[in-house]
């Protein structure tokens, strides 16, 4: 997701073994597609409005010292006292946009890895008369393989919407004309007429680590689907949306440490003729020193209580949305 949840585009089905994407392959391409694109558009504003807020919230705690905010209510009261509750939805837009991409990115790249790990890596063609019939279900860990190599193929969107959005979250100006950028437009059109590709692109490497926890992500939403099926009567929804939710969870217990030295990269003053501060962290490892630095080990989870509790509404309400639309879409 930058986060966030990709989406699946069936609900699990009855048996524990079909999992969303295998039975999405079944389906018309166009039609996948088509209905994927669109879902996707109301995933996003479902994981927008709930959301955001929390990930304002988040960046930042994780780029400010423990002088300016002692913790999230501090910082949610302060945001709202100075800026009103718009200052919430700061960069908003970028992902609001982005993850209508993202989404399609992910749902496509996660069933096309997942069908090529099941048919090429765990279910190897002995023969030219494989049967097809007797291919085994994709594992847990390769699920999460998959999720992995998903999330690297989003980086490339990902990076530049949340390397805008995290530099629009930390305008702490409540006047407009106080502010560096404007807007995203703004922000991105800068950034490139003075640092260039490279400029917008800048924290990639971060995001395609930080996705790599993805395997974590995945891994666990299909365990907890297939234990949800063999053990409860919860309709397919309900089961996307538990399973979409702690997943989540699980996601960001494993993967925070390291979205906190992202974002401390992404909003890295970048310097030059932006004139934007001097460049602080030039390498991966001296923003992960930076933070030890500054605030010990705790420092590697400063906001994770805003992110924790949002990880499961945004990303539950996100999927059980995106399924919503599918099921209710034409083929």
């Amino acid at each position: 997701m930058a986060t966030d949840l990709g989406g699946q585009a069936q609900a699990p089905a009855p048996a524990p073994t079909q999992q969303p994407s295998e039975k999405a392959a079944a389906t018309p391409a166009a039609a996948k597609n088509y209905k994927g694109f669109v879902a996707g558009v109301f995933s996003g504003i479902a994981k927008l409005s709930v959301g955001h807020p929390f990930d304002t919230i988040k960046v930042r705690l994780q780029t400010s010292t423990a002088s300016r905010f002692s913790g999230p209510l501090q910082c949610l009261t302060q945001t709202v006292r100075n800026e009103g509750l718009a200052g919430l939805y700061k960069g908003a837009t970028p992902p609001l946009v982005g993850w209508m991409f993202m989404d399609s990115v992910m749902l496509g790249s996660l069933t096309m890895y997942r069908r090529l790990l099941r048919d090429h890596l765990f279910n190897p063609p002995l023969h030219p008369l494989h049967d097809p019939s007797l291919r085994t279900p994709l594992p847990s860990h390769g699920h999460g393989l998959a999720g992995v190599l998903a999330g690297a193929t989003v980086s490339f969107i990902a990076a530049p919407v949340e390397h805008v959005k995290a530099r629009l979250q930390i305008q702490y100006a409540a006047n407009k004309a106080e502010r560096l950028y404007s807007g995203p437009v703004d922000c991105l059109t800068k950034v490139y007429r003075h640092h260039g590709v490279r400029g917008v692109y800048h924290g990639l490497g971060a995001t395609l680590l930080f996705r790599s926890f993805f395997f974590f992500w995945w891994g666990s939403y299909d365990i907890i689907s297939r234990w949800m099926v063999d053990n409860t009567k919860m309709s397919a929804p309900a089961i996307n949306f538990w399973a979409g939710g702690l997943s989540a969870q699980v996601f960001w217990l494993t993967s925070y440490p390291s979205d906190v030295v992202k974002q401390r990269i992404m909003t890295d003053p970048l310097g030059g003729r932006l004139g934007d501060g001097v460049r602080r962290f030039p390498r991966w490892r001296d923003a992960a020193v930076a933070v030890y630095r500054e605030n010990g080990a705790k420092g590697y989870w400063r906001g994770f209580l805003p992110c924790f509790l949002r990880a499961f509404p945004a990303n539950a309400m996100a999927l059980l949305a995106f399924e919503g639309v599918m099921r209710g879409l034409p083929e």
